[in-house]
Formats: structure tokens, C-alpha cells, sequence
């Protein structure tokens, strides 16, 4: 199963959109409330997310997904089940994927350290030690990374292409029309 994290001040497309290329890939996806059930976007629009954080268990975890938006990376980064579940992950060596302002999560944990990433301007600061690309979507190892809203998609089947190979993204790509 692929947890993508939505916590109040998630970017809506960030989290969504991979959603969607996950699920045409035939992944199971659940989406996760860190703060509540009810989780509203940077833009006001509110999602019902699948579980809440509460009702999450590590157990099944293939891959997780950290989208970016304000507050919701702080709210993420600010709550525990989500860094132990970041930890985990790394642990049991499933990707961990972050968009936008989220890889700023994983590099304040130093998990980026001599790893190639990227993030949205402004937040480079926070990958100390990290082989900043200037590449809209990154993969090292098991982490991917991207700059924002608009690679979404290219995140997305970024993280298909890890979970399902490069043949089945591929497929989706042009099944969606993108280039």
C-alpha cells in the first residue's frame, strides 16, 4: 500500500495527482489525515482522506508520499507518527517521496545528505549536504523528489515507474497525453 500524508495546508494537485498515476498503475493508494479526517488544501478545497493518522499502521507500507503546500509541510514535519513513519520507511528501505516543500522534511533529518534531490525554490537551505539538481523530478536510491505543482504528474509516474517499472508508466503517459 502507498500512504500519501495530507496534513491541514497540503497542495491539493501535489498529493492528488500522483493519487490518480498510482491508481491507473493498479497500486492501492490511501490517503492519510494527519490532521483530522477532513483535511482542507492550501486552497480551501477539502478532502476527505481514507484514514486518519491515527487509524495508520505501519505494516503494508510500499512507498510514502509527502505532497508540499503551506502549512502543510510544517504540520507534517510537526507530527511525530509521520516522522516515525519516514524513519521506518528508510529502515525497511521503501521510497519515500516528497514534493514541492516536503523534501525540506526529509532534510532537516539529514536523510538527503550526499543524495542528488530537489525542491521548490526557495526551501534549498533546508537539503544541507544534498546534490541539489536542477531537474524538476529526482530520484536517488529510494528517494524522489520534486519541485512542485507542476511536475505533479511527472512526481507521480516518477513514483509508478519505481513501484511498477518504466513500461507501465510509460503506458500511462500516453494514455493521459502527457509528453
Amino acid at each position: 500500500m502507498v500512504y500519501v500524508f495530507l496534513a491541514d495546508g497540503f497542495e491539493i494537485i501535489e498529493a492528488l495527482a500522483p493519487v490518480d498515476m498510482l491508481t491507473r498503475a493498479g497500486v492501492e493508494v490511501k490517503t492519510v489525515g494527519v490532521t483530522g479526517q477532513l483535511v482542507t488544501s492550501s486552497c480551501g478545497v477539502p478532502v476527505n482522506a481514507d484514514i486518519t493518522i491515527d487509524d495508520f499502521d505501519f505494516y503494508d507500507v510500499e512507498a510514502v508520499v509527502l505532497p508540499g503546500g503551506m502549512p502543510g509541510t510544517l504540520n507534517l514535519e510537526n507530527n511525530t507518527k509521520v516522522q516515525s513513519t519516514i524513519d521506518n520507511a528508510v529502515t525497511i528501505d521503501v521510497p519515500v517521496c516528497a514534493i514541492c516543500a516536503a523534501p525540506s522534511i526529509l532534510g532537516h533529518k539529514g536523510l538527503l545528505n550526499k543524495k542528488e534531490a530537489t525542491c521548490f525554490p526557495g526551501f534549498e537551505g533546508a537539503l544541507e549536504g544534498t546534490r541539489l539538481s536542477e531537474n524538476y523530478v529526482v530520484t536517488d536510491g529510494n528517494f524522489i523528489t520534486a519541485r512542485g505543482a507542476g511536475v505533479c504528474i511527472e512526481f507521480g509516474l516518477e513514483i509508478v515507474k519505481k513501484l511498477k517499472g518504466a513500461d507501465v508508466a510509460e503506458t500511462i503517459r500516453q494514455q493521459i497525453q502527457c509528453k
